[in-house]
Order: structure tokens, then sequence, then C-alpha cells
């Protein structure tokens, strides 16, 4: 393999003049700079970056963590980590977590090996091996949240107000007239799903419908959102809205009621969370909270970067705007 020594001599140049021109060539003199390359070219040289690695004690990657890859939410979170990344120079590493902590745990070994210079992670634990660093560092600590916001993790975040968001859901069921819902969260250990199932008693007890509501726990998937909608109907069949946290269990939702054979919207509205890019093509079009999933991910890596740059002297908490897209899945109640 040539090495850098090599393509000095063929241009007749420095070492320190080919390191220059690979590394910010607008310093250097054109005639040096084609005659450098062309050496370059010629030996097929590559630069060592381990060695540049060791040098900067920067990779130029940022590590992101998603509790599951096949969720489309998370998809679209990812596009907008990854255009945001690239657009900095930073390359992406992902990691599918899979709820599992022994796989957040490996993963926060990475960052502290130095196998990346950041972590973004999409889930609501923090690992524990990633204390330390947490408590040595504080808001300089290269650690950020996307969507899942809990004050309890001490860093810094990009998330929507999952309350409120929850609370316009609900009451866009009540305007239509609906006393008896069904609501489906997703697993209460996270703290989006503590939050809008908190929205949804917030707008229950502002109307005084407490006594209307049939709450079951999901796990965010289209499995769940079967096996849950057909528990709360056989429990209540006088139910005639469902709202859940995720649109892949209002999906679910959606197949439940007709095994039962019920019309949605005509016997029971339905409301998802999310909008990913399928609630509008279903049968009927779901009505669903919007999330801004792409800016949740381009926030994200905006306040790593800040990190980055020792821009960030505090944690900081950036709240994106959601809102509620009313489809064909809702109507007046029966």
């Amino acid at each position: 393999m040539a090495t850098i020594q090599d393509v000095a001599r063929s241009a007749g140049v420095s070492t320190a003049t080919v390191s220059r021109v690979l590394s910010t060539p607008e310093l250097v003199a054109e005639p040096t700079r084609l005659r450098v390359m062309t050496a370059v070219t010629a030996l097929g040289y590559a630069p060592n970056m381990a060695a540049k690695m060791l040098r900067t004690l920067r990779t130029e990657k940022i590590l992101v963590t998603v509790p599951d890859i096949s969720n489309p939410f998370f998809s679209q979170v990812i596009r907008g980590v990854e255009q945001a990344a690239q657009d900095a120079g930073y390359s992406v590493l992902l990691g599918d977590t899979r709820h599992e902590p022994e796989r957040e745990e490996r993963y926060g070994e990475m960052l502290r090996r130095k196998e990346a210079d950041g972590l973004i992670f999409l889930g609501h634990r923090l690992p524990d091996s990633l204390t330390d660093m947490m408590q040595a560092q504080g808001p300089r600590a290269p650690i950020v949240n996307g969507c899942e916001f809990s004050p309890d993790l001490a860093v810094s975040s990009a998330h929507i107000d999952n309350e409120r968001a929850a609370a316009e859901a609900m009451e866009h069921l009540y305007g239509l007239g609906h006393s008896r819902i069904g609501v489906i969260t997703g697993p209460l250990a996270s703290p989006i799903s503590r939050d809008r199932l908190a929205g949804v008693h917030t707008a229950a007890g502002a109307r005084g419908q407490d006594a209307g509501l049939r709450i079951a726990t999901g796990d965010f998937s289209i499995e769940s959102g079967v096996r849950e909608t057909l528990a709360l109907l056989d429990g209540d069949p006088s139910l005639t809205a469902l709202f859940c946290f995720s649109d892949e269990m209002a999906m679910g939702a959606l197949d439940a009621l007709r095994q039962k054979g019920l019309r949605c919207p005509q016997d029971v509205s339905l409301v998802g969370f999310d909008d990913i890019r399928f609630a509008k093509h279903l049968n009927p079009a779901l009505t669903t909270v919007a999330q801004p999933m792409e800016q949740l991910g381009q926030e994200a890596v905006r306040l790593l970067l800040d990190i980055f740059a020792g821009r960030s002297q505090d944690f900081q908490q950036v709240t994106l705007h959601h809102r509620l897209v009313v489809r064909d899945s809702t109507a007046r109640a029966p």
C-alpha cells in the first residue's frame, strides 16, 4: 500500500503539504494541489482514517439507537437524523435495541469506547454504562434523546407535548358526542405513554367523563391493537370510540372491528397517533395526531451538534408542534 511519504516524494512536497491538501485543500496553491492529487491517484493512496481518528479524537460518526426498527414512526425520525447528520459531515451508526436493556448497554459502551462522537437514543432508557459520563460532564455529555421526553433523564431532548396532543384527540371524540371510549396505551414504562394517558384523563375529567373510559395496555404494535381492541369490546360492547396511542395499534384496531362485524366510523370511531405514511391510505382514512417525525430527528442532531461545538451550557428541551388530522375514521356517536 502506498504511504503518505510515497505521495510526498512523487509530488516533490513535504508530507505536511500532502496532509494539508487532503484535509484543507483550499489552503494550498492550485499547482501544488494538482501535483499532490495526481500522485495520490497514480499511487492509489488512501488516508489512514484510524490514525486520523487517534489524532483528532473524532470519529465523525453519530450513534443512533431505536427501540423498534420495524416501526414506521422511527423510520421517519431516522430519515431526519440521517439527513441532518450528512449535512453536517457525519455518518450515522444505527442500533436496533428491541426494547432490551442489554442491547442498550452494548451501544452505550460503544460511546464510552469513543467509537462514535455522540449518541441519540430514541427510547426511554439511558444506558447505565453512561451514568458516569452524565454525572461528570452534565450538559456537555454528547447524548441527546429524541421523542421520549422525560425530565428524569436529565439530557437534552426533542419531542412534542404528548399530554396536550392526547387531550386534543379526546376532545375531538367528546365533541362528536362519544362518551364510552376505549383507550389503548403503549407500555406504561414509557414516558410518552404516561403523558398521553395523563392527557386522556385531563380531557375526560374536564367533561366529567372518567366513568366512560376503558383503558387497555398495548405495545405500539399492530398485533397488540388487534388483541386489546377485541378484549375491550368483549368487556364493554357499548364502546363507540377507540383512541390508540400509535397508528400501528389503530391499524390493528380496525382489523378487530371488522372481525366483530362493526363498521368504522358508523359503529365505532377510531383515532390513532403519529400520522405515519400509511394512515391516510387506510379504509377509512385514519384520524390521528401528526408528529413532525423528520423534524424530530433533525432537531436531535442539531442539539448534539451544539454540544459538540460547546454551545450548550445547559440541557435544552425542544418541544415541536403537533396537529390533529381529522379524516374519515371519526364521526358523530351513533
